[in-house]
């Protein structure tokens, strides 16, 4: 009867001890947080890895275009706030950050075959002179590419001649195009279909976006280069 004392002693000693090891091996020894209690629990397929970053292309097209094309990208002016950008083969062309863009109607104009800017202006549709406009794009030689994004209002100064310009260079809703309408076109000189490149939304009081103009549109795609130009 005396032995009881010590052997709870000595059996309480060897459980500490016991406890402390098994312990340490679990938590992987001090200061090293609980990986050994993770890989316990966790199989070896189920480990968190962070994704990896979809990779962007050309003026961040989600895919390469193929040789002999350009890559573009091209957003419409949001309400009278936020301009339009106009992006080409990793170039912007047109931006607010470029300061180069305005009410109205914002056209880059650019050589088919080599994708080299010719010209990018900017013309206010709503106070400016439309023979400006004209004066722009009568004389586009054959195969000159013309971008084009609106910006607040595009249409008020528009006449007969500048939507029938504008329906040569493959447009088809330049007919229609009105007040504070949001639109981004692709078109070319000596075109013989339409651009498969339009966007067009109407301004409406019962769909608009924003209080009074409808959504900014957004386009991108990829461009054959021509064989030549004259």
């Amino acid at each position: 009867m005396r032995l009881a004392g010590p052997l709870r002693i000595v059996a309480l000693v060897v459980t500490v001890g016991l406890t402390w090891i098994i312990v340490s091996i679990l938590l992987g020894g001090p200061g090293s947080g609980f990986p050994r209690i993770q890989q316990l629990f966790t199989s070896p397929g189920s480990s968190v890895t962070a994704e990896p970053r979809a990779r962007k292309y050309k003026c961040g097209l989600p895919q390469p275009c193929p040789e002999e094309h350009l890559a573009f990208r091209m957003v419409s002016g949001a309400a009278n706030v936020i301009g339009p950008k106009i992006c080409l083969e990793d170039k912007m062309l047109m931006s607010s950050v470029k300061d180069n863009v305005g009410r109205g109607l914002n056209i880059a104009l650019v050589n088919g075959v080599n994708g080299e800017l010719i010209e990018a202006r900017a013309f206010d549709m709503w106070a400016g002179d439309v023979n400006d406009l004209l004066k722009f794009i009568r004389p586009l030689h054959e195969g000159t590419l013309v971008f084009v994004a609106s910006y607040d209002d595009p249409a008020t100064k528009m006449n007969e001649e500048t939507r029938k310009l504008f329906s040569e260079l493959g447009s088809r809703n330049a007919k229609e195009l009105a007040f504070r309408d949001s639109w981004v076109f692709v078109g070319a000189k000596g075109v013989q279909n339409k651009s498969p490149f339009e966007q067009h939304v109407k301004n409406s009081k019962h769909t608009n976006k924003y209080e009074g103009w409808p959504e900014a549109l957004e386009m991108e795609g990829c461009i054959p280069r021509r064989s030549s130009a004259s």
